[in-house]
């Protein structure tokens, strides 16, 4: 059984930084789930609720409950080490 929280990405295709966390995620060979808040209303929705000012804050990766606003890479290896079993 898979103990490990999700991974949700947060972006826009077009977007160059949301692109790199693609790329990232891709390297890791983890499971993760791409929202692409431009073309999915419903996805925009979530990420506005993600925070207190309602606002578009992308590119937004969450694993579980926890919530990296564009991330450098070494904050995103810390919270994955720290969050995904054998990482």
């Amino acid at each position: 059984m898979n103990n490990s929280p999700s991974i949700k990405l947060y972006g826009a295709n077009r977007c160059h930084k949301t692109q790199f966390y693609i790329n990232f995620l891709n390297e890791t060979g983890l499971p993760y789930e791409f929202l692409d808040v431009e073309i999915n209303e419903d996805h925009a929705e979530t990420l506005r609720g993600l925070y207190e000012n309602k606002k578009l804050n992308f590119p937004t990766i969450t694993i579980g409950s926890k919530k990296l606003r564009n991330p450098h890479t070494k904050e995103l290896e810390k919270w994955l080490n720290k969050l995904i079993p054998n990482y």
